[in-house]
């Protein structure tokens, strides 16, 4: 039987559907976060992404950069790329006090008053619009033919650094405009940020998780943009609101700022709810008092009002200065300051060793919540305040969301006070502690850091366990982090790097933990067990020794055959090659030794880190650590020694070579392993100095800066063939 046409149901191929889901979701979007209209329920959201992303993977070649997929998070780049704004990012002038604003009302309107030109003022007088000022991270993003391009940072205002991996992630924010409703190229200046709500979330789970907080929201967000991983910026739901316009093709798009607003408002893109329009100083103030009974209430942080001159032709007339427009200015609201009395600082030991002051005064209300805590940051910041347990303290709300003292009031402070000393030693595990910059420990006001040295300190324990077990450290894969966290969540002792290897006596225990079989375990403790044999430079990589990472372990273990030897060694002898020449040209320059320093290598310590490092191998905590290796059967000896008295020869010896592109045969980690045992030292960036450049498919700049400064390049092939002849020459 032969069906008729009206009985044949057309299909849907692939790139059709991917086109249909991408224009689908984009208005979901902005229906949901701009206009506040949502048309579809978030369960059928989820579905419809899922379909779109399962297409996508199956269609490599209909990549778009741009889809709603990337709202997600996707690859971490490889860094930032500076470029140049198109019309600069000048800053704003700001003032606390509302007679300024008055004032420069007056000077605004008499400036455009006395256009010789054109009679600006009086026959047009200039609007003013009055809108919160975000306290956020001021953006340039453009779009070209309506189609997202790129975010750029303020930067110097010259030039910003493209954070477009992170901003794609903000779901409110439109990536694609209809072309034909917007000129050819649009730029949109405004702020992005993190929401209050998800402020509080994140600390929440860094206290948690033992990591410092966030001083506030715009710091957060800062660094959150500046991280080169986009699942990260995704996992904090950023915010964006428009507030100006940078380059524009077609000047008549608009011609007065609430204009441009309305326009971009309509295609997508957040603009505030909360702008508002005057034509002289009460109405400017009055708006300036309404913004300020709003802002609590806001799920943005906000530290004032931005008024600025409506009219682009007036804004033109008006022109900047060489730092600022004259055309808007910013009024800052005053931080709400309260006084209390100092009870206690409490000594809290971060994840990373970093110990942060923590004060507990009297309870006070302040900006609508009650504050009993707050951080003092750093030592430095203590000794600078001099304070002292039973001050009586100024404390404010930074960014209306953390709490912090400010200031001690000098002539109320009672005659028993006891001055706040920073610990001589980890408050946690007794260990010693490393004071950041050097130079502050004889001048203790500059001091901005003070840290736990011990990496099997109890309180960074969980985090330092994930790294020692991680792929290129000591690379026991069946020790991922929710193992970790079952054993650590039962009896079975799990709280320092030795325990891993007397796992092997909890067997029985480890088979009755949830999800934990006979195959499960087996391979487990053989895992462990082989990781037995990686030797001295995995190991001094996988403890998360300060100063001591995965090139500097391998540096000490070409230089040391053992841990015995390593733990020998003089002071002068971890110190730098540059140094080691100059105690050579006088004995008294270091430690006035007269031993024989015939050195010549470097470790991979600097001239302040040599003595840190010192002084945690000759510690107890480090001392016991390596004794129960010892007693464990751990491999100390270093697998990656190089004989001084025996010379490489092969033609990678003594060369500086840069690894770039993707490469067919090895990963980079595995290359830069084969090529440092034959003697050569792998660097990550290209200069004058760099030797060779080897370079795999799809190699970028390093390529063309090679290629600039006339350094050999080698493909994977060569490299290869090399390598295959050193081999069989033994």
């Amino acid at each position: 039987m032969i069906a008729h046409n009206s009985d044949i149901i057309p299909t849907m191929s692939d790139k059709d559907r991917i086109l249909e889901l991408r224009a689908l979701l984009d208005r979901a979007n902005t229906a949901y976060y701009t206009h506040a209209a949502p048309f579809i329920s978030d369960t059928e959201f989820d579905a419809l992404l899922a379909e779109l992303a399962e297409l996508e993977a199956k269609h490599p070649d209909l990549a778009d950069p741009n889809s709603p997929t990337v709202r997600v998070g996707g690859s971490p780049i490889a860094g930032f790329t500076t470029l140049p704004h198109s019309i600069p990012m000048l800053s704003i002038d700001n003032t606390y006090s509302e007679q300024e604003i008055r004032a420069w009302i007056t000077k605004t309107q008499t400036a455009l008053g006395s256009s010789s030109e054109s009679d600006l003022f009086t026959s047009n007088p200039p609007v003013f619009i009055c809108e919160p000022k975000i306290d956020g991270v001021a953006l340039s993003i453009r779009y070209e033919k309506g189609i997202f391009t790129r975010a750029l940072t303020r930067g110097d205002g010259t030039q910003g650094d493209d954070v477009s991996h992170a901003i794609r992630t903000i779901k409110s924010l439109t990536l694609k405009l209809p072309a034909d409703a917007v000129p050819e190229t649009l730029e949109i200046r405004g702020e992005v940020y993190i929401p209050l709500p998800e402020f509080k979330r994140i600390n929440q789970e860094r206290e948690k998780a033992g990591d410092d907080l966030f001083m506030n929201p715009r710091n957060a967000c800062a660094g959150t943009i500046k991280l080169l991983d986009p699942k990260v910026a995704a996992a904090r739901n950023l915010g964006f609101i428009a507030h100006g316009m940078g380059e524009l093709s077609d000047l008549t798009y608009a011609d007065t700022f609430s204009t441009f607003c309305q326009k971009i408002e309509t295609l997508g893109i957040p603009t505030t709810k909360y702008r508002s329009t005057a034509t002289n100083a009460d109405e400017i103030i009055e708006a300036i008092h309404h913004l300020d009974t709003l802002r609590h209430d806001l799920d943005y942080a906000t530290d004032g009002a931005v008024i600025r001159v409506d009219s682009f032709a007036q804004q033109t007339a008006l022109g900047n200065t060489s730092k600022s427009p004259r055309w808007i200015i910013a009024y800052k609201f005053p931080a709400e300051r309260k006084t209390t009395k100092l009870i206690a600082v409490d000594h809290q030991v971060g994840k990373t060793g970093k110990i942060t002051p923590r004060a507990t005064f009297e309870p006070i209300l302040l900006a609508g919540t009650e504050v009993q805590h707050a951080t003092l940051h750093n030592y430095g910041m203590i000794r600078q305040r001099d304070l002292h347990l039973g001050d009586t303290v100024e404390v404010e709300k930074a960014g209306e969301i953390i709490p912090q003292v400010v200031g001690v009031i000098l002539d109320q402070r009672p005659d028993d006070a006891q001055q706040v000393l920073p610990p001589d030693h980890c408050p946690n595990c007794e260990a010693p502690l490393e004071i950041e910059p050097p130079e502050a420990i004889e001048a203790p006001t500059l001091e901005t850091t003070r840290r736990c040295m011990n990496p099997e300190c109890p309180a960074q324990i969980r985090e330092k366990l994930v790294w020692f077990v991680g792929r290129r450290q000591m690379d026991i894969d069946t020790l991922g982090e929710s193992t970790i966290d079952l054993i650590r969540a039962s009896d079975i002792p799990l709280n320092h790097f030795a325990d891993i290897y007397t796992l092997k006596d909890h067997r029985e225990r480890l088979l009755e933990l949830d999800r934990m079989g006979e195959k499960k375990v087996e391979n487990l403790l053989a895992s462990i067990e082989a990781s037995k044999s990686r030797g001295l430079s995995k190991l001094l990589a996988g403890m998360g020794i300060r100063h001591v990472g995965a090139s500097t372990a391998k540096s000490l273990a070409k230089v040391f055959r053992d841990y015995d030897e390593l733990f020998a060694a003089e002071l002068w002898q971890l110190m730098p090659m540059g140094i080691n020449r100059m105690i050579k040209k006088d004995r008294k320059f270091y430690l006035g030794t007269d031993e024989k320093l015939d050195t010549e290598y470097e470790t991979g310590l600097g001239a302040d880190t040599a003595p840190l490092f010192y002084t945690y191998l000759h510690s107890p905590p480090a001392i016991e650590t390596f004794t129960h290796f010892k007693e464990l059967g751990l491999d100390l000896t270093s697998h990656d020694f190089i004989d001084p008295d025996k010379q490489l020869d092969n033609p990678f010896a003594g060369k500086t070579i840069v690894l770039t592109g993707s490469l067919e045969h090895f990963t980079r980690p595995e290359l830069t392993d084969i090529l440092e045992a034959l003697g050569a030292k792998c660097s990550g960036s290209v200069s004058k100095n760099t030797d060779i450049l080897i370079a795999g498919e799809k190699a970028g700049s390093k390529l063309a800066k090679a290629q600039s400064l006339g350094i050999e390049i080698w493909d994977e092939s060569k490299a290869r063939q090399i390598l295959d002849s050193i081999n069989e020459s033994g």
